[in-house]
């Protein structure tokens, strides 16, 4: 099954994600089909999250099934682009 799901980078108690499009039996840092955004929590309020929602709205159509945590930054995304 392809998932859209958070890829880790960054350095140690300092973390950055990517948001990937990725085949659930590969493993969580591995080969990804496409990346689609990034998350920063440690930056200021309004810049912690950015998704290409087409993309995401995309892969969902196509089959593939976000996780929790991106479902929620998606909303969090679109929430800050309807303002």
């Amino acid at each position: 099954m392809v998932k859209i799901r958070l890829k880790r980078f960054g350095t140690q108690k300092r973390p950055c994600y990517r948001v990937v499009v990725q085949d659930s039996r590969k493993p969580r840092d591995g080969a990804c089909i496409e990346e689609i955004g990034t998350y920063q929590p440690i930056a200021a309020e309004g810049k912690q999250v950015s998704i290409d929602l087409d993309r995401a709205k995309y892969w969902i159509g196509v089959g593939a099934q976000p996780t929790d945590i991106v479902k929620k930054l998606m909303n969090v995304q679109s929430a800050t682009q309807a303002k």
